[in-house]
C-alpha cells in the first residue's frame, strides 16, 4: 500500500516537476563554468597523472590526498584534513550561507592490479597496486569541478557553499560511512558524484548492499600424523563454513551474492591448524535483503564450528547501503551529458581502446561514451556496492558515470589501469568535471529544481531509519 502510494506520488512529480528539473539551457553562468573546467585541464591531468602514478590503496592514500588537498587550498579553499579521524580525509570548503552542494571524489587504487599504458598485461611493478577502477580521475574531476563554482561563488555569479570532500578508502571500508558518523554531509543541499565507468550515464540503475566480516576459527594443534585424534582443526570449520555458504545459493534471491576469500588456513599439511580466518561479503539489492541473509550466515558459521569442534568469532568489518536513486536528479545530470555531449576521439585512442577490447576478448566496439537514454529505475541494480549509497540515505545524491575506459573491458583490473592512465581517461575526467559543475550551477540558480529533488529525497526516505554497518572505535589505520 505505501509502495503504491509512494509510486502515485512520484508519477505526480513526474508531471508536476517535468519542466522545473530540466537542466538550463547553457546560461552564461553555466558558460562560465565549463570554461573554468577547461582552464584547469593541464593541471587536472597533471595531478590525475600523479595519483595514477602513486597508486595508493585505501587509507594509504597521503601523497594522493595531499596533492588535492594543497590545490584546493592553493585555489582558495578553506581546507580541514584528517577527518573522521582518517589522515588522508579532508574537506575543502568555499563560501558562506545556503545553498550547500557537496561534491565528492575518491583517489584510492586497489591491490595487486599494477600495469603500463599498454593493450597487454605488464606490469608496472611486479605485485604492486593500480587504478583499476579510475578514482585517479574520479577525485581529480571533482575537485576540478568545485574549484570551477569557488570562482563563480567569488566573483558574485553564484551565491552559497561549495563543499569538496575528499573520501578515502572506497574500495576496503567505505570512508564515507566514517564521514557520515562523523556528521558530515548531513546538512548538504545536494550532493553531486560521478564515477569512471565504459559508458556515460546518469543514475538510475543503482547498485547493491552489502555487509563485509571475518570469521575466525580457534581450535586445537596436533600432528596430523600421529596423533590427530587431539587436534581440533579450525581448517575443517573454514571448509564447514564455506560448504555451508555454497549450499545455501540455492535457497536465497537471485539479486543475492556471496563472495569470500579463505586468508588463513594452517601453515603446513602435517600440523593440524588451530587458527583460520575467512573474509565473507554478502550482497542483495537492498539492505533488508543482506540483513535477513546475514543471518542465515551467522547461523552457518556457529554450526561449523560445532562440527569442527572449534570456537569462533564474526566480526563485522563495514557495510553498504543501496542507493537511494533521485530520478528528478538524474534527469537533470542526463540532460547536462547531452548538452554537453561525449568526447570526440582521435585514430589512436580508438585503436587503444579496440585492442584492449581484443586483449580481453570483447568485441572491438571502442568507445561507447554517448550518454545512454533514461531508462525506468529497475526492481534490483545490476551490481557492484559503493559507499555513496550510504551519504544517498543521509542527503540528497545525484550520482552518474562517464566513459573513461573501452566498452566491455574487465572492470578492477589491469586494462581500466591502462586507460586510466591515456588521454581516453583524461577525455571522460574532463566531461565529468563540466558535469559536475553544469549541474551544481542549475543546482544554485534553479531553486524550485533543488526544491523538487529534495522533495523526493524528503518522500523517499520518509519511515527509513539510516543505520550504518562500521563497528565502533576509530577508522582501522594500517600501520605505515
Amino acid at each position: 500500500m505505501q509502495r503504491r502510494a509512494t509510486c502515485a506520488w512520484l508519477a505526480g512529480v513526474a508531471v508536476l516537476w517535468s519542466g522545473v528539473v530540466s537542466a538550463q539551457g547553457p546560461s552564461a553562468t553555466k558558460l562560465a563554468a565549463v570554461a573554468l573546467v577547461e582552464r584547469q585541464q593541464a593541471e587536472m591531468t597533471h595531478m590525475s597523472d600523479e595519483i595514477w602514478a602513486f597508486a595508493e590503496t585505501a587509507l594509504r592514500e597521503g601523497r594522493s590526498a595531499a596533492l588535492l588537498a594543497d590545490y584546493a587550498e592553493r585555489q582558495g579553499f578553506t581546507v580541514e584534513r584528517g577527518v573522521a579521524g582518517m589522515p588522508t580525509a579532508f574537506v575543502a570548503s568555499y563560501g558562506a550561507g545556503r545553498p550547500i552542494i557537496g561534491i565528492m571524489g575518491e583517489y584510492d587504487a586497489l591491490p595487486g592490479i599494477s600495469q603500463k599504458v599498454a593493450t597487454i598485461k605488464d606490469p608496472l611493478e611486479a605485485g604492486g597496486a593500480g587504478h583499476g577502477c579510475g578514482h585517479n580521475l574520479f577525485g581529480t574531476a571533482s575537485l576540478g569541478a568545485a574549484v570551477a563554482v569557488k570562482e563563480l561563488i567569488a566573483s558574485g555569479k553564484l551565491k552559497g557553499t561549495v563543499r569538496f570532500y575528499g573520501t578515502p578508502a572506497e574500495e576496503k571500508i567505505g570512508g564515507k560511512i566514517y564521514m557520515i558518523r562523523e556528521g558530515l554531509f548531513r546538512d548538504d543541499d545536494v550532493v553531486l558524484v560521478w564515477h569512471p565507468a565504459d559508458e556515460t550515464k546518469a543514475e538510475f540503475e543503482g547498485f547493491q548492499a552489502n555487509i563485509q566480516f571475518n570469521v575466525e576459527f580457534r581450535g586445537r594443534t596436533a600432528h596430523a600424523a600421529s596423533d590427530p585424534w587431539n587436534g581440533r582443526s579450525a581448517a575443517d570449520a573454514i571448509e564447514l563454513f564455506t560448504h555451508g555458504l555454497n549450499m545455501l545459493r540455492e535457497h536465497v534471491k537471485p539479486s543475492v551474492r556471496i563472495h569470500y576469500t579463505v586468508e588463513r588456513a594452517g601453515d603446513v599439511p602435517n600440523v593440524v591448524p588451530d587458527y583460520a580466518r575467512i573474509l565473507t561479503w554478502v550482497r542483495d539489492s537492498k539492505r533488508a535483503g543482506v540483513d535477513e541473509v546475514f543471518a542465515r550466515v551467522q547461523d552457518i558459521a556457529r554450526g561449523a564450528a560445532l562440527m569442527a569442534g572449534v570456537e569462533h568469532v564474526l566480526t563485522v568489518q563495514t557495510g553498504f547501503s543501496d542507493m537511494n536513486i533521485l530520478e528528478t536528479g538524474s534527469r537533470l545530470v542526463h540532460d547536462n551529458l547531452v548538452w554537453l555531449g561525449p568526447p570526440v576521439y582521435t585514430a589512436d585512442e580508438l585503436a587503444f581502446a579496440r585492442a584492449l577490447q581484443q586483449t580481453t576478448g570483447k568485441e572491438a566496439k571502442g568507445m561507447v561514451a554517448a550518454a545512454v537514454p533514461v531508462k525506468p529505475i529497475p526492481p534490483d541494480p545490476p551490481g557492484g556496492s559503493s559507499d555513496v549509497g550510504d551519504v544517498s540515505w543521509v542527503a540528497p545524491t545525484l550520482h552518474f558515470y562517464v566513459a573513461t575506459a573501452p566498452k566491455d573491458v574487465p572492470w578492477h583490473a589491469w586494462p581500466v589501469v591502462a586507460s586510466s592512465g591515456t588521454t581516453i581517461g583524461h577525455k571522460g575526467m574532463l566531461l565529468a568535471a563540466k558535469t559536475l559543475a553544469a549541474t551544481a550551477v542549475d543546482l544554485y540558480e534553479n531553486t524550485r529544481a533543488r526544491e523538487a529533488i529534495r522533495a523526493e529525497f524528503a518522500e523517499k526516505t520518509k519511515g527509513v531509519t539510516y543505520r550504518w554497518y562500521v563497528p565502533d572505535g576509530p577508522p582501522p589505520i594500517p600501520k605505515q
